[in-house]
């Protein structure tokens, strides 16, 4: 289910189209919730090398295996809830570890990628799950 690419010809390679972007929070901790769930914020990681992605052709099996594990990120408005498809959903450090622990648990498919992906990233401020076209960018 879980991607990355080194470069914009791999991806390209991959195939366009939409993808959902998992990139850590590099923010200091302390940060107002507001300004880690803003566009200026989140716009500057796009194609970070670090990130992992998930097509969007593969939503639905996503859902049904990650979506309750993964779930409860704040929305740009500030709202809280389920994984929002057509935005920025930010999990804090404490959310990070609580998927952690339940990946570990639950084990869905291609969990190991996305779990050594969280615990590489345990010293930022959590991550961001969001979804961009690529012909956008």
């Amino acid at each position: 289910l879980f991607h990355s690419f080194s470069s914009q010809d791999e991806r390209r390679k991959f195939g366009n189209g939409d993808f959902l972007q998992f990139v850590f929070c590099k923010l200091d901790r302390g940060t107002a919730v507001e300004e880690i769930v803003s566009n200026r914020a989140v716009a500057p990681l796009l194609w970070n090398h670090s990130s992992l992605y998930l097509c969007g052709d593969d939503w639905n099996e996503f859902c049904e295996a990650y979506g309750e594990i993964i779930t409860g990120g704040t929305y740009e408005n500030l709202e809280t809830g389920y994984l929002d498809w057509c935005g920025i959903n930010y999990f804090s450090p404490e959310q990070m570890q609580h998927i952690i622990k339940r990946l570990r648990e639950e084990k869905p498919k291609d969990y190991h990628l996305l779990l050594n992906w969280l615990e590489q990233g345990t010293q930022y401020n959590g991550f961001y799950l969001w979804d961009f076209k690529t012909d956008s960018y």
